[in-house]
């Protein structure tokens, strides 16, 4: 257990950091939590390479616990507009986050004979598009409202020109699209620390 303990508090760190962070916004379309979020991928795949699947897995189940302790507490705290995290965003957030890294770990484990960058490229693009697609619909979709029917999202359902340039879309589409082009780009940049730590950490970096 010692051994994944420095995974384990990353992952913890970050969550708690993103969650902190996606209450500030950047720009008009992301917040600065989208930059910090992405960053769980990378501690996935780091000790996936060095450890292995189930060293991955238990780093993954302990960045849930700490978002849902951290979705709780956001609950319990009173906004302008109500409770800082809703029902939704608390479903969403947590069925994202581990489903995404999940088969994060799975698609790695598959493709961990090839050359080193293809893991963990192919395993995050996958995972970080599936995490926006579920986290997104979940907390903001107008179809889904009988999930929690008390919390008015109509603002997020609002028809404006995509990232207000592209073609007319719900507001909460451009969001999706503008977080998912910044996963997008950390996990080309994460590449990087990837191999770095990778290289320190193993005997026999791949």
């Amino acid at each position: 257990m010692t051994r994944l303990l420095p995974g384990v508090i990353a992952m913890a760190a970050i969550v708690v950091a993103s969650n902190i962070l996606v209450q500030f916004l950047f720009g008009n379309w992301l917040t600065w939590g989208a930059f910090t979020y992405p960053l769980a991928f990378l501690v996935t795949d780091v000790m996936n390479r060095v450890y292995g699947v189930s060293a991955a897995r238990k780093v993954v189940f302990a960045g849930f616990v700490t978002g849902v302790i951290c979705s709780f507490i956001g609950t319990q705290i009173m906004g302008e507009f109500g409770p800082l995290v809703t029902l939704r965003i608390a479903m969403g957030s947590g069925l994202a986050f581990l489903t995404a890294q999940l088969l994060d770990v799975a698609i790695f484990d598959r493709l961990r004979e090839g050359r080193w960058w293809r893991a963990p490229v192919v395993s995050t693009l996958i995972g970080s598009s599936v995490d926006t697609a579920i986290f997104f619909t979940i907390a903001f979709s107008g179809t889904l409202t009988f999930l929690e029917p008390a919390n008015d999202v109509s603002w997020a359902g609002e028809v404006l020109p995509l990232l207000g340039a592209g073609p007319m879309a719900p507001l909460w589409v451009s969001l999706a699209v503008a977080d998912w082009m910044v996963k997008l780009a950390l996990a080309l940049l994460a590449l990087v620390p990837f191999r770095v730590l990778v290289t320190k950490l193993s005997p026999n970096p791949a």
